[in-house]
């Protein structure tokens, strides 16, 4: 009993273990004869695909975890800083908050976004602080150009905005070099605005 053909067509005979290419009609309905393969012979069609793992892993990095993790389990997370733990904390109490607040006015409506109300004297604080910080480059930038160097375009372009710094510490009651201005001081700014 012959098996089954392989891909180029080739038969083996179970009993006598020859293999040969069965007689087949062509198209035209003459037979074509049956071939006799020799032993050992494996054509090119049942010759399996050389398949380089090298060239393999090539085509699919990027794809998947990295090489030889399938098997690890996953580890413990390392300790978190002192401020991710604060930060997670903060987290933890807003949503428990937000739950309870929940829980307490069951209504249908969706419940509101927790918005951190700001400190406006805190705001002033940090906005006067990046104002003296930039105004302290400007300087530094206005130094450098009048002892000879070069500037770049992005250099000239912030000394321009130094009477900008100036006026808007001014408006916050500040003065030029980012010290708080006495009452007098700040009366006498008012007027000066006012009149303009």
């Amino acid at each position: 009993m012959p098996s089954q053909p392989t891909n180029a067509g080739i038969v083996t005979d179970e009993t006598s273990g020859e293999r040969h290419i069965p007689e087949s009609v062509r198209a035209d309905g003459s037979t074509r004869k049956a071939i006799k393969i020799r032993p050992g012979y494996r054509p090119p069609e049942d010759v399996e695909v050389y398949k380089n793992r090298a060239a393999e892993n090539f085509r699919t990095r990027g794809k998947g975890p990295p090489p030889g993790s399938e098997g690890l389990k996953e580890e413990p997370k390392p300790a978190a800083s002192a401020s991710a733990n604060k930060n997670a904390k903060r987290r933890e109490a807003a949503r428990k908050k937000a739950q309870a607040a929940e829980a307490a006015s069951p209504s249908a409506k969706a419940p509101e976004p927790v918005v951190e109300e700001l400190d406006p004297e805190a705001e002033k604080e940090k906005k006067v602080r990046n104002l003296k910080k930039k105004l302290k480059q400007v300087k530094g930038l206005q130094e450098k150009k009048e002892g000879g160097a070069a500037l770049l375009p992005e250099q000239l372009a912030k000394l321009v905005k130094m009477n900008e710094l100036i006026r808007e510490l001014d408006a916050l009651g500040f003065d030029s070099e980012g010290e708080p201005k006495t009452k007098e001081e700040a009366d006498s700014a008012k007027e000066k605005t006012a009149d303009d």
